[in-house]
């Protein structure tokens, strides 16, 4: 197809995908994969791929800012990446000096009270990205209208686990009680502010993986999660708004799931459960074919045979 027609083709598909999307996820975590395939692909060295991958950010933040989003998180060095040639990691810290400084002092970010923060051992880092995590954390650390993460030296197991061992040290030391232990003490031990539940993930380079990322806040959450094969620097809008919808699909279905459920509760539990079951069914009746979507009369009738069973 002629590159013309190819742009005209996307850009009628954007407008359709933006047409139907009716409302964003909060927290949208992405893995930025396939730079180093693309710069190979280019005939290019990994530093170019790494850095064509750095606009695309810069864009995904936008969308994610046009659309709704609250919260962005981007996966862009893991605890794995030590392990890659040295002048290619030495390339990705200078890569990540430079654009977290950038980012820091960038107009857009301060006109939109974008706040950065860094997820992970950045402690493991070397200093001159510790200064500019530092840096940019400091510059931004007042704003509250768009948070976005940057997961740094991050790998999610090794997070939970050293939340693990915090709270098995507390209860050792008697400062917390087993019994007392709860979602929000393993959350306060993860990171120093709050990280909201993830509702989708994006992955790029056609690898149908989550990477260990982000476990306690995505699978805790059943995030929706869309893969898609363009490497990260070819990651288009019409990508972007692709996995908006899957999100929206995937919610609409948990609704429509939990209403079916609470649905055959109502004529099958206590008194002492059924205003809980009534109010699931009240909030999500709509997701619901009109077919099975029950109105009061049919509630209420529900309700009475409950009553009169018991």
């Amino acid at each position: 197809m002629k590159r013309w027609l190819r742009q005209r083709v996307d850009a009628a598909y954007e407008q359709l995908l933006t047409r139907e999307i009716s409302g964003a996820p909060t927290h949208v975590a992405v893995i930025q994969d396939g730079n180093r395939r693309y710069a190979r692909r280019k005939g290019e060295d990994e530093t170019a791929g790494h850095r064509a991958g750095a606009r695309t950010t810069e864009q995904v933040l936008e969308w994610c800012q046009d659309i709704g989003v609250e919260e962005l998180t981007l996966y862009a060095f893991s605890t794995e990446n030590f392990e890659r040639p040295p002048e290619e990691r030495e390339a990705l810290f200078d890569l990540l000096e430079e654009k977290l400084r950038e980012f820091a002092d960038a107009d857009r970010v301060h006109e939109n009270e974008v706040r950065i923060r860094a997820l992970g051992a950045v402690d493991q880092l070397p200093e001159r990205v510790r200064d500019a995590v530092d840096y940019a954390e400091r510059r931004t650390r007042g704003y509250d209208e768009f948070v976005l993460n940057i997961a740094l030296a991050y790998g999610g197991r090794s997070q939970l686990l050293e939340a693990a061992r915090g709270v098995a040290a507390d209860v050792e030391a008697g400062s917390i009680d087993p019994d007392e232990i709860d979602v929000e003490t393993i959350e306060r031990r993860l990171y120093d502010d709050p990280v909201r539940d993830v509702d989708l993930i994006i992955r790029t380079g056609g690898d149908e993986r989550t990477s260990n990322f982000l476990p306690w806040h995505a699978n805790g959450n059943e995030a929706a999660v869309f893969f898609c094969t363009p490497y990260w620097p070819e990651f288009s809008k019409t990508d972007f708004l692709r996995g908006i919808r899957t999100y929206e699909s995937r919610e609409e279905s948990w609704r429509r799931t939990r209403a079916r459920r609470a649905l055959a509760l109502l004529g099958a539990v206590g008194d002492a459960e059924l205003p809980e079951a009534r109010s699931i069914v009240t909030r999500f009746r709509d997701s619901l074919p009109t077919a099975e979507r029950p109105d009061e009369d049919d509630l209420e009738t529900i309700e009475s045979g409950t009553a009169a069973a018991d």
